[in-house]
């Protein structure tokens, strides 16, 4: 941001060194780029960040100072004459899309002349780098750099109708712009048009069919708020940025619109001539009332570590536009100012006294208290499953929340609503909000492969974007995994995952997912509610990601885990007696999934199960039958009480082959 000298001396009284002046404000927040002669004024260059919008302008600069310093700051009051006629009498103006900008102004001087600008304020333009055009343009450019509110004049005569609609660009639509390119809008873009074409994109340029001429004789003069994403999005997508896009994408003072508009209008009627239509039109919803913000006087020495004098506190945050609604000697309430939209919370102002105060008051071996953080209960939940996907050998990964459309189709286990797409890809074709992390990591292992990496073991924690129809989507956080392992490594990578956090309820269960061969797949179920599944990319799948080599995914919501995890640690004394071990070889129709005979197995067990553990599947369609497997598993057996015997081991072993006799009509294979 740069600012004249000269011209912050209109605001406030600048009686100290320029050097001392830049260093106090680097102090503050507002680094010191470098200072420059430009015809006898200076051109000081300040680096604004993106929370300050504020001092996007000559008056939020001399603010600072003023508030630095303790001396008076003068704003011009933009009280301009008006005529008898009403502005509603000589135009109209509708907006059809607020989402897109939530107000708009416009006031109307006629008969004015257009001309060169006065030497000053061409001057004063010219020391901040921008070319004098008219006394018109300047005039807007001059109200933007002095306050930080984007305006835009009109030839109101060149408005078809005499009318201004805000409204979303037509598909197909183009617009000439005041730089005299030709850009292509799109239904996503807001822009200000008349009863028969745009004449200026909203909040980033305007039209060349209506720009100020020296012809011009009537003038509309615009002062709006549009939403910053649009802004954001539209100059993005038309490469087009603009002092006007840059402020309006950081937000602007919703209550300095009309000031900036009377302001406008003054100088005009004093530089220009005319007359000012009584009143203005003010399209929109007013903005909304600012909620106090409570101060605790002893949360500022505990956070500076110095103590700060009450009167001081209330002085600063008075000086900086906040306004005091309640005290006490424990506690002050303030409301902050409309253009300081970066301060809702305690810490925010403390930090504004510490600024101002100064941080080189603050001493070296200032003792500042500490105090432990509580760490959440999904903290405690996440350290763990890393803690055994990383012991695993798995590497972390960190991928993109959208994807290309056809990875997003190819898997979506969560939801069949349609993805939603962003205006802006974040890389090429990449504009479809993730519904499944699967995806993501798929891409991220057809990379590695393609760069000759010989271990690809990642998993991912992040969000995935579930639409709701015309709601926000359901943010929801997962963990994927993508492996070249197998099947079974993998589960049991995932169900070491359960067993960390002490899950009970989680029974495994046959997956049905799309692109997972039927064989080598599983999904995991608490209660009704579906937790997760893992599986081996099919054959189809896999050529479908144009992936090398075997791959297996798994999937799972973080909230249940989160929700039902155990997370105070349980003792419990480790058996004097040795286990017992029984093999068990079943025949089983084709169909049926080891899951499920593992499930069954343990549930006979009860007490006794220690450990199911999957051996082998054997096929031969000449000895076992055709569409039939055997399974060769064994239960391993223990109690905390006795030694089991024989018997007893044979009896849990009997009952778990009836079992599976009754559920899947499973036969003890003959020796």
């Amino acid at each position: 941001m740069l600012v004249s000298w000269n011209w912050l001396k209109e605001y406030v009284a600048l009686d100290m060194p320029v050097e001392q002046l830049t260093s106090r404000l680097m102090m503050a927040g507002l680094n010191h780029e470098s200072t420059r002669e430009v015809g006898g004024d200076l051109a000081i260059d300040l680096e604004v960040t993106s929370n300050r919008p504020d001092c996007l302008g000559h008056l939020g600069i001399a603010r600072e100072i003023a508030v630095l310093y303790d001396r008076t700051l003068t704003v011009p009051p933009a009280r301009p004459a008006q005529s008898p006629t009403p502005v509603g009498r000589l135009t109209r103006v509708r907006v059809d899309c607020p989402d897109l900008c939530p107000r708009y102004t416009a006031r109307l001087v006629r008969n004015i002349r257009v001309g060169p600008s006065p030497r000053w304020l061409a001057r004063r333009l010219e020391t901040i780098g921008l070319t004098p055009i008219n006394n018109v343009v300047d005039i807007s450019n001059y109200v933007l750099m002095e306050c930080g509110q984007p305006l835009h004049t009109f030839d109101f005569e060149r408005l078809a109708g005499g009318e201004i609609i805000v409204r979303r660009a037509a598909a197909g639509e183009t617009i000439e712009a005041i730089d005299h390119r030709v850009y292509p809008l799109g239904p996503q873009m807001c822009v200000i048009a008349d009863a028969e074409r745009p004449v200026a994109i909203g909040g980033v340029m305007g039209g060349a069919s209506t720009e100020i001429s020296p012809q011009t004789r009537h003038v509309l003069v615009e002062a709006a708020e549009f939403d910053p994403i649009s802004i954001r999005a539209t100059a993005r997508a038309l490469n087009l940025h603009s002092d006007s896009s840059y402020r309006f994408e950081r937000r602007i003072d919703s209550e300095g619109v009309d000031w900036a508009s009377r302001r406008c209008c003054e100088l005009i009627l004093e530089l220009c001539g005319g007359e000012l239509a009584e009143g203005v039109i003010d399209v929109g919803a007013p903005p909304p009332a600012r909620k106090p913000i409570a101060l605790r006087l002893r949360r500022v020495p505990q956070v500076l570590g110095i103590d700060v004098p009450a009167e001081a506190i209330v002085r600063i945050l008075s000086a900086l536009g906040c306004q005091v609604v309640e005290r006490s000697a424990e506690a002050i309430a303030v409301v902050a100012p409309s253009w300081r939209r970066d301060l809702t919370r305690e810490i925010d102002l403390i930090e504004e006294v510490a600024r101002i105060w100064g941080y080189e008051k603050i001493p070296e071996d200032a003792s500042v208290p500490m105090f432990p953080s509580h760490r959440t209960r999904e903290d405690r939940v996440l350290d763990k499953v890393r803690g055994v996907l990383t012991a695993s050998g798995f590497d972390e990964a960190v991928t993109l929340s959208v994807v290309e459309p056809a990875l997003s189709e190819a898997l979506s286990p969560w939801t069949d609503q349609p993805a939603l797409r962003s205006l802006t890809p974040v890389l090429r074709g990449a504009d479809h909000l993730r519904r499944s992390l699967v995806p993501s990591l798929l891409a991220a292992r057809r990379t590695n492969e393609s760069l000759a990496n010989e271990e690809i073991e990642l998993f991912e924690i992040a969000r995935v974007y579930l639409p709701q129809g015309a709601e926000l989507p359901r943010e929801e956080k997962m963990l994927g995994v993508v492996s070249g392992r197998g099947f079974a490594e993998v589960r049991g990578a995932v169900e070491a995952v359960f067993d960390s956090v002490r899950i009970a309820g989680i029974a495994a269960a046959e997956a049905a997912i799309d692109l997972l061969d039927p064989a080598e797949s599983c999904c995991w179920r608490r209660g009704d509610a579906l937790v997760g599944y893992a599986g081996r990319l099919s054959a189809e799948a896999q050529a479908r990601f144009d992936l090398r080599g075997p791959t297996v995914v798994a999937e799972l919501h973080l909230a249940p885990l989160v929700e039902a995890a155990q997370l105070v640690p349980q003792y419990a004394p480790l058996s004097n007696y040795p286990a017992v071990c029984r093999d068990i070889n079943l025949v089983v129709d084709e169909k049926v999934r080891w899951a499920e005979v593992a499930t069954v197995a343990a549930e006979q067990c009860g007490p006794f199960a220690e450990e199911v553990l999957y051996r082998d599947t054997y096929r031969d369609a000449q000895r076992l039958g055709p569409e039939k497997k055997s399974l060769l598993f064994s239960v391993v057996l223990r109690s905390r009480e006795a030694t089991l015997t024989n018997q007893q081991a044979d009896e849990i072993r009997q009952r778990i082959v009836e079992a599976c006799g009754r559920r899947f009509g499973a036969v003890l294979r003959a020796q």
